[in-house]
Parts: structure tokens; sequence; C-alpha cells
């Protein structure tokens, strides 16, 4: 698949929206959209924040979405696309909403006896001492947000309760995840395969917002410092996690290294980055896909997942 898949088509690319990754999903779409107009297509670059925007659908062929957060990554868009008949890229509305929500993921990969990190979920009436004398020190996240938005760590009751209240300003739903001490890694998911996972290594504390995408200390190391074995075995447990989420087409799963050399899943992304500072093209790049190659795959596995959807 070359760049001669998108030659003369009309495209369009979603991105910006109103949630709070607004500024990044702006950046991920006009990477895309640029790319895809070196490549011959037509392409309408379509930000849902301006009124009328779903008229400037009219004459897509297919639709690219690049929309970070809710109403771009939680099932919202994916359902107003198939009611107007428009295939998309990336998952459909079941995987997109399970997976925006973090605690409903952390349940399911429970039950599906898949490690990860124990958490509580945490209320205005919670008991702040009683959930860190159970998990011990904790990351406090927004559920249903992304980029680490509004997530910070506590080590005591008086912390938890501030935690709790910076990640209320994105949203109610909010979890206290057990601090796991190792190092962070990803794994970008496209098709049925997984490609090369990445290393994050942060000049601060954990890979919060800054580290994802304004900081120029953070390492990334793809391949990673992983051997052959411990690669297969991680690219295994990402395939499954995604799968079993319901995940199609391309994503990217989320995992830390616990101190027993334990792999703990964290989340899965299913609208992953295109900035500069994004993994997937990085771990594309890993296996000799240029950016136009990484799309083409997409949208060849996107048609086909919407084909098998009608």
């Amino acid at each position: 698949m070359t760049a001669t898949t998108f030659s003369g088509m009309n495209l369009a690319v979603m991105l910006g929206g109103n949630a709070a990754e607004r500024e990044i999903s702006l950046e991920s779409g006009a990477s895309v959209a640029e790319c895809l107009e070196q490549a011959g297509a037509l392409v309408s670059r379509i930000d849902p924040a301006v009124i009328g925007w779903q008229a400037q659908l009219k004459d897509a062929a297919f639709v690219f979405n690049l929309l970070h957060g809710p109403g771009g990554e939680d099932g919202t868009l994916q359902g107003l696309l198939e009611f107007m008949g428009l295939p998309y890229s990336g998952c459909g509305v079941l995987a997109s909403a399970l997976t925006m929500d973090k605690i409903r993921t952390k349940l399911l990969w429970q039950g599906a006896m898949l490690k990860t990190p124990p958490f509580r979920v945490l209320t205005v009436d919670s008991d702040w001492q009683a959930v860190i004398d159970e998990l011990g020190s904790v990351f406090v996240k927004p559920a249903l947000e992304g980029s680490s938005l509004g997530m910070s760590r506590a080590d005591s009751a008086t912390q938890l309760r501030e935690a709790f209240n910076q990640a209320l300003c994105f949203g109610a739903a909010v979890m206290a995840e057990q601090f796991v001490s190792g190092p962070e890694y990803t794994v970008a998911i496209l098709g049925d395969r997984a490609l090369p996972s990445v290393r994050i290594d942060v000049p601060g504390e954990f890979y919060d917002f800054d580290a994802k995408y304004r900081s120029d200390e953070t390492l990334f190391s793809c391949p990673s410092d992983l051997s052959s074995v411990e690669e297969l075995a991680l690219a295994d447990l990402a395939l499954t996690a995604f799968r079993i989420a319901g995940g199609e087409v391309w994503g990217r799963v989320d995992v830390m290294r616990d101190d027993a050399g334990e792999w703990q899943l964290l989340e899965v992304n299913t609208v992953p980055g295109m900035t500069s500072h994004s993994l997937v093209p990085m771990a594309a790049k890993a296996v000799g896909l240029s950016l136009i190659e990484l799309l083409s795959e997409i949208y060849q596995h996107s048609m086909g997942a919407r084909d098998a959807q009608s």
C-alpha cells in the first residue's frame, strides 16, 4: 500500500473539537491532513467546534478521526458517522465507548484475569485514609480523559483529597490507582499485529501531559530495551488486552513493568496522537512504515472493519 491509495480521493480529517485535548488534536489532524494532501488527496479539515461542521462531510468518501478525548474517542462521533453511512478510521462505537472509560476497561481486564494495578473509584464521600491504607501511594486519574490530564500522585489522605478535587475539573468519574514502581511502555496495534514497543523515560515523576507533548527531556526508546522473548510476550499481552476490549484497526496499549517484572495494564487509546512527539508513528517507523504507509494501513483495516459491521 502506497501514497497512490489516496490519489484523488475526497477525505475528511476530524480535528480540534471541544475536549480538553483540543490543541493536541489540532496538531495530530494537521499532520495527517498535510500527509494526505501530499499523497494527492482532496482533504477537508473539519473542526466540530465550528457551527455547521456536519455539512462539510457531504463529499467525503472516508473520515480520518483525529479527535482525542470525549466526543471523538468515546463512541459519539463513531455513532454519528455510522448513522450518516460514512466509513471512518479506528474502533467502532462499543470499543470506543468502553476504552474511553478507564474504570470499566480495568474491570473488564480483571474479569479476564489480566493484570492491572488495583484501584478504587473515588467520590466526595470516599474515606481518603482507608484508600491510602489499602493501596498505599496512588495515582489519581479522571476516568474519562486522556493525555494524563488531571492526573497526580497522592501519598497521604490529605494529598488524595486534593488530587481528587483536581481531577474533578476533568469530569465526575475519578479513580485512584495503586502506584507501580517501574518503567512505562506502550505498544501500538495495527490491524492484527503489534508494532515494536516504546519505552518511555521521563524527567519528572510520571508521564504527564507536559512530558508527553511539551518536554524535550522525555526519552523514547524504540525498539525498547526488551529481549526478543520479552517483546513477544508484551506484544501478545497488548493484542489480547486490545481485543478483549473490542479494539480493532489501530490503537495503543499502555503498560507498566512492576518490581517483580510483571506487566501491569494501564489503559487503551483508540485515537492515538499523530504529533511530532507521538508514539504510533515512531513504532511504525521502526518497522519501515512511513506516515503515509501507516495511514494507508489504517484506511484498509478500517474499511474491512466497517464492511464487517454492515
